[in-house]
């Protein structure tokens, strides 16, 4: 199977900082088009209305790109990983663990055994059978890209055991939800939020497991966090792109007209 150039796993542990991209409309002609410019694509199973042959029609068009693509399933649930990791995600990201069992579970669902359960069963990255035996599970294992969501304020009392845990990848922080699990729901920014980022920034630094966080389009908030030593970001989605490209041309033009 056509391996993308250099992957996010590869990117990250180089130390390179990562951008990408959320994916929620069906057409894979959106994942075409915005695979030039990010170096991962997310995408999302847990908010939006996609099956499984839409996220295959996206992962497929990542083919030959830069972009690797990362598939948020909408539970931690090895039923959910299993399909998604068969029809050829390079990853998977785990949306609202709380504890070190919860990441563990995590992990084990995206590897072969003996380090996993993941059950055998892959076709697109086989490349349709033309390839499998114990190499392949052996370097799917070593591949796997496992990243779980900081969402919860108890994930943050568990996070020095979490980040330990063999074999995950990365965490991102969900401001939103973690805002709200605090009292602060809506307010992502509130002061409490960001002290408990920073807490996640410093323990993920410590413990060299690279740190993201979503920050939608607001680029103040992405320079923020860069700053402070994230080094990925989740920055906007296919809609918000599409929104926010709509909303300069059209205020611009009838601005012009209006004067």
């Amino acid at each position: 199977m056509l391996k993308n150039p250099l992957t996010l796993k590869e990117r990250l542990a180089r130390g390179e900082v990562c951008l990408g991209t959320g994916i929620c409309f069906t057409d894979p002609a959106i994942t075409e088009a915005l695979c030039p410019e990010f170096d991962y694509v997310w995408i999302d199973m847990e908010h939006n209305a996609l099956s499984l042959e839409a996220v295959q029609g996206h992962i497929m068009a990542t083919k030959g790109t830069n972009a690797t693509p990362i598939v948020r399933v909408p539970w931690n649930d090895p039923v959910l990983v299993k399909p998604v990791l068969d029809i050829g995600a390079a990853g998977i990201v785990i949306p609202l663990v709380r504890t070190v069992a919860d990441v563990e579970k995590a992990v084990a669902s995206c590897l072969y055994p003996p380090e996993g359960i993941r059950g055998f069963g892959p076709r697109r990255p086989t490349n349709y059978g033309r390839s499998g035996g114990p190499e392949f599970c052996r370097q799917a294992n070593e591949d796997m890209i496992v990243i779980v969501q900081i969402e919860h304020h108890e994930t943050i009392s568990n996070l020095d055991g979490i980040l330990a845990v063999k074999g995950l990848t990365a965490v991102i922080v969900g401001p939103n939800d973690l805002a709200g699990s605090m009292g602060q729901m809506g307010s992502p920014g509130h002061p409490e939020v960001a002290v408990a980022i920073e807490t996640v920034v410093e323990k993920c630094k410590k413990a060299g497991v690279p740190m993201g966080i979503a920050t939608g389009d607001d680029l103040e908030a992405g320079k923020k966090w860069l700053d402070k030593g994230a080094q990925w970001l989740l920055a906007g989605t296919d809609f918000r792109h599409m929104v926010s490209g709509a909303e300069e041309i059209s205020r611009a033009l009838r601005a012009h007209v209006g004067s």
